[in-house]
C-alpha cells in the first residue's frame, strides 16, 4: 500500500497508479486519484509537478525519441539538473494530458528513476529537527498543568474538566491544564490513550504526542507513542480527526481557524508518523469495524443486487471509500448473505464472485475487474 502525501513529485510520477492516470485515463485510477486530490486539495502542488515533470521530459525528449538516438550518462545528468533548476525557479505548469507511445514510457520511466537516484536531495528539504519529546513539550507551557501517570499495570480513566475521558494505559502519562480556560484545549502525552472527546466546536481539543498533533472538534481516537521507534499512531472510532507534524501547529499570533486542516482520518482510518523520516503514513485499521453493528446486521443479505449498490453498503457500514469501475461493472450483480464477516473477507468473497481484485490505496479500496458477461 502507497501513501502518496509524503512523496517527491519524481516518487509520485513513477507510481504506476499514477501513471494510469495521466497517461492511459484510466478510470478506476482516475477515480481515486479525483477523490484523492478533493481529500488532499493541499498536495495540488505535488501533483503539479509530477505532472510538470513527466510533460517537461516528454517536451525536452521528442526529437531524440523519434530518432532514437540514446543519451549518455552525463547528458542524463544535465537534464536531470536543469529539471530540478526549472522546479525551484518557477511555478508548475497547470496540468496539460499527454501521452506517451511504449518506447517514450519506457524512456520517461527509466529517466525517471535516475531522477531518484541522481537528484532526489535537490527536492527533498530534510529535516534537521530533532523529535520533540513530552518532557519539553510540557516544559514550554508556561501555566500550571496537572500530571497524571499510570504505574499499575491497568488503564485508568482520567476525567477532564470539559467532561472528555482519558483511558490512560499502563507506564503512560498525561498533561493538561486544570481548566481550559483558552480558546483551545490542550493534552500533552506520553505513551498510549483513548480519548472520548466532548464536542466543543468554538475550542477544539489538541492532543500533543511527541513530534504529532492531534487536532479534533469532538470525536473518540486512540493515540499511541512509541519511544523505541520514534514513532506516533493515531487510530479513529468516531468522528474526523486531524493530524499533522509540530511544526506546523498555528503560532499563538495566528487566528484559530476551528477547522480540521492536515491529514484529516475518518472512522476506521489510521495514521502513522515516523519522526526519523517525518512521514505521515495514512491507512485503514487491520479490522475496520461496523459502525453501527446493531442496525447494520441485517443489511448484508443481497439477492441479484447491483455491485454498485453492494459497495455503496460496504461504504455505508464501514464508512470506507470503495473506488471502482462503474461503467465497467455495470452487468456484475451479487447474490450472498453476509453478516459477520470481517470487511476484507466480505470483499475477498464479492470479488472473487465477480471475477475482480481489490487493493489498498492509501485509506481507500479500489477495485479492479474487467466487468461481467
Amino acid at each position: 500500500m502507497q501513501e502518496y502525501r509524503n512523496l517527491e513529485p519524481e516518487e509520485l510520477a513513477a507510481d504506476s497508479s499514477f501513471q494510469r492516470w495521466t497517461l492511459d485515463n484510466d478510470p478506476v485510477a482516475g477515480a481515486f486519484w479525483t477523490e484523492w486530490l478533493a481529500e488532499n486539495p493541499d498536495q495540488k502542488e505535488l501533483v503539479d509537478k509530477a505532472h510538470f515533470l513527466l510533460t517537461t521530459i516528454h517536451t525536452q525528449f521528442e526529437q531524440r525519441i523519434s530518432e532514437q538516438v540514446p543519451l549518455s550518462d552525463l547528458e542524463i545528468q544535465q537534464e536531470i539538473s536543469q529539471l530540478y533548476k526549472s522546479l525551484e525557479t518557477r511555478k508548475p505548469e497547470p496540468v496539460r494530458w499527454i501521452h506517451f507511445t511504449p518506447m517514450q514510457y519506457g524512456m520517461a520511466a527509466s529517466l525517471l528513476m535516475l531522477l531518484g537516484l541522481f537528484g532526489w536531495y535537490v527536492l527533498q528539504q530534510a529535516s534537521t529537527k530533532k523529535e520533540v519529546t513530552y518532557q519539553e513539550l510540557v516544559a514550554q507551557v508556561k501555566s500550571p498543568l496537572a500530571e497524571v501517570k499510570n504505574t499499575t499495570d491497568k488503564p485508568m480513566v482520567v476525567n477532564l474538566p470539559d467532561r472528555s475521558t482519558i483511558l490512560l494505559y499502563p507506564k503512560s502519562q498525561i498533561s493538561y491544564a486544570r481548566q481550559f480556560s483558552g480558546i483551545k484545549r490542550e493534552v500533552y502525552l506520553s505513551g498510549e490513550a483513548f480519548f472520548e472527546v466532548s464536542k466543543n466546536p468554538s475550542r477544539p481539543f489538541y492532543v500533543y504526542a511527541n513530534s504529532l498533533v492531534t487536532k479534533v472538534l469532538g470525536t473518540s481516537f486512540m493515540v499511541q507513542t512509541n519511544e523505541s521507534t520514534k514513532e506516533v499512531k493515531v487510530v479513529v472510532k468516531t468522528g474526523k480527526v486531524s493530524v499533522y507534524a509540530q511544526e506546523q501547529v498555528p503560532s499563538p499570533s495566528q487566528k484559530e481557524d476551528y477547522k480540521l486542516g492536515g491529514t484529516v482520518l475518518t472512522p476506521n482510518q489510521q495514521v502513522v508518523f515516523s519522526a526519523e523520516d517525518t512521514r505521515l503514513v495514512r491507512s485503514l485499521v487491520k479490522e475496520p469495524a461496523l459502525l453501527e453493528k446493531d442496525a447494520q446486521k441485517q443489511m448484508f443479505a443481497f439477492k441479484r443486487t447491483p455491485i454498485a449498490e453492494v459497495f455503496a453498503t460496504l461504504e455505508k457500514a464501514y464508512s470506507i471509500k470503495i473506488i471502482f469501475d462503474e461503467e465497467a461493472m455495470k452487468d456484475c450483480y451479487l447474490t450472498a448473505s453476509l453478516a459477520d464477516e470481517p470487511l476484507f473477507d466480505k470483499l475477498d468473497l464479492i470479488c472473487h464472485t465477480i471475477n475482480a481484485h481489490y487493493d489498498q490505496l492509501d485509506a481507500y479500496i479500489v477495485v479492479d475487474s474487467k466487468g461481467c458477461k
